[in-house]
């Protein structure tokens, strides 16, 4: 029972569940305005608002957006470790270790086989020594977990991040051992993060999961409280957070205005935190010098255990990228699912899975006969694309065909369609094609690559099918599914990201006029591979309006992305 509950309430806690209403702009504005005038510089500041601050962190309302968002203030540095991707999730874990102590120390110890990989990893990249499972270091290094609070909660973080992105392979040291950790600052953030949070919940009736914020309207506030609802994850005023507190060392009494007094020399830490005023220059000089060696989670997998159930629960399941390469789709869920193309490299199949899948690229390759037997290429089936060098290219060397593939309806993708239909019999191939799922229209476009050179040809293309698949209807909500992103504005992709190209632009103004004119809510995308620690999904505001995008990687710790969160605030507002 205790470990559905840690499953429930740990994985990542990312769920704002729809019952949280939030104050209406104009109830809010008094409320804020009053707010605002207590720092003298939100006059200066047009968009982001100061409504709480201390040293290290502070509450801003953006009047943009509408948001709150707690973000450190310039000085303070959360990791040293270059490129430390995890700080959302260890702000989460400490959210979670606030309200569930017990649970966090359970959840870390379902993961001591991976924990222990771990910590092998980290003592040969700190000694260059090759110890086992059950040496006397790795034994050490795996209950120094459980010493120091502040050094678990990041433990907590690197397992979330671990169980929703993949296994974790760069500077693993400062990561997983604590006489590394000492020196990479991260205990000190948690440590004014922990203290900035229970002031600020002390001082206004706010709820956050580490990541997300919301200002609570106070008697709905009592009511989901009373109804036991939402409190495995979010930390409120309401919040009993003593048997946590009781945990750190010499944590003073929870009964005074400011209960989060702790003796630091106790938790090893240092009087400050890495400041970037006193270090900015070394961290900088480090990073600059700095040599990835990591590699993707992929290649690491099969070395790890996942602990978690590979069943999920999503009403709306987001999965793209899969590449499983054993035959066989390795996630279970029973609701809807979207599948946003390259799931197989291996001819998988599967008779139970229900939902919508569109064509990626590598869909083209798993349909073709094993071994491109020549016998069944020239059947009445595949003839017909014999002498087109595209086709030819695809047999030969898929990964240089690409860019030469057909565009839009091309007969070839029919032929794709049925196959993948006899594999898929309770999916719904979207090619070029639209069904209605409880109210939502999903459009599913074949696009397996966006094609840069041929940007005008494609986007005309992306053009004519969405005007007669909106067929007029401006009213229902629709969401636009494709394997490559329609262009990069609506995309996940970083401007860094190598996969983004600049030039893919949208070249084509009246596919912004359709967004503008529909019920457009959102697209989904995959084929970049945006890992899950990048954000799997973003709020963009395209043709006057606001749009979610969702770009979907999996991976065996990540079975799928919960759409309804993004849909429901959309059908609400």
């Amino acid at each position: 029972m205790k470990s559905n509950k840690i499953k429930s309430s740990l994985i990542v806690a990312k769920k704002l569940s729809p019952f949280i209403a939030t104050k209406t702009e104009d109830e809010l504005s008094s409320e804020l305005v009053a707010r605002f005038e207590l720092y003298p510089e939100n006059t200066r500041r047009p968009v982001n608002k100061i409504l709480f601050r201390n040293d290290y962190f502070q509450l801003t309302y953006s009047m943009k957006k509408k948001d709150l968002v707690i973000s450190s203030r310039g000085d303070i540095v959360y990791s040293a470790i270059p490129y430390d991707t995890a700080r959302n999730y260890i702000q989460r874990a400490t959210i979670q270790y606030l309200l569930h102590p017990e649970e966090v120390r359970e959840y870390i110890k379902m993961h001591k086989g991976n924990l222990e990989k771990y910590i092998m990893l980290s003592i040969f990249q700190v000694t260059k020594k090759r110890v086992d499972k059950n040496s006397f270091e790795v034994k050490q290094a795996y209950n120094a977990i459980f010493q120091n609070p502040l050094f678990e909660i990041q433990i907590l973080g690197r397992l979330l991040q671990h169980d929703e992105t993949g296994p974790i392979s760069a500077n693993l040291a400062g990561k997983f051992l604590f006489s590394e950790n000492v020196n990479t600052g991260i205990s000190e953030y948690i440590f004014e993060y922990l203290n900035f949070v229970v002031q600020l919940t002390k001082s206004l009736p706010i709820t956050t999961d580490g990541k997300s914020v919301k200002l609570l309207e106070t008697n709905l506030l009592k009511r989901s409280l009373a109804n036991n609802r939402n409190k495995d994850k979010f930390v409120t005023y309401k919040s009993d957070i003593k048997p946590a507190l009781s945990l750190l060392p010499l944590a003073e009494k929870v009964n005074t205005e400011n209960p989060i007094i702790i003796a630091k020399q106790t938790l090893n830490l240092n009087d400050k935190p890495i400041l970037r005023s006193r270090s900015g220059k070394e961290i900088s000089e480090v990073r600059k010098n700095y040599i990835p060696h990591s590699v993707h989670p992929k290649e690491s997998e099969k070395y790890f255990e996942n602990v978690l159930s590979t069943e999920n629960t999503n009403l709306l399941n987001v999965v793209s990228d899969v590449h499983t390469i054993d035959g066989e789709i390795p996630f279970i869920n029973s609701n809807f699912n979207i599948l946003v193309g390259d799931i197989s490299d291996s001819r998988a199949t599967n008779g139970d899975i229900k939902g919508i899948y569109v064509i990626g690229n590598h869909e083209l390759v798993d349909v073709l006969p094993d071994n491109n037997n020549i016998d069944e290429l020239q059947g009445k089936k595949w003839s017909p694309f014999l002498n087109s060098k595209w086709f030819k290219q695809l047999l030969e060397k898929p990964d240089e065909s690409w860019h030469m593939l057909p565009v839009g309806n091309h007969r070839f993708y029919e032929v794709v369609k049925v196959e993948l239909e006899k594999r898929f019999p309770q999916l719904n191939v979207l090619h070029n094609n639209h069904i209605v799922h409880e109210g939502i229209r999903y459009i599913g476009l074949t696009i397996p690559v966006a094609l840069v050179k041929r940007k005008n040809e494609q986007q005309k293309f992306i053009l004519k099918s969405l005007k007669e698949l909106l067929n007029n209807d401006y009213d229902i909500p629709t969401i636009i599914v494709s394997h490559a992103p329609l262009f990069n504005e609506l995309s996940m992709l970083s401007i860094k990201s190598k996969a983004y190209n600049k030039d893919y632009n949208l070249s084509e103004p009246k596919i912004e006029k359709l967004f503008k004119e529909y019920n457009i809510i959102g697209a989904i995308h995959g084929h970049h591979h945006i890992p899950a620690s990048s954000g799997q999904s973003k709020i963009v505001k395209f043709a006057s309006k606001e749009l979610f995008v969702v770009c979907s990687i999996y991976s065996k710790m990540n079975t799928g992305f919960e759409l309804m969160n993004l849909i429901n605030p959309k059908l609400t507002n």
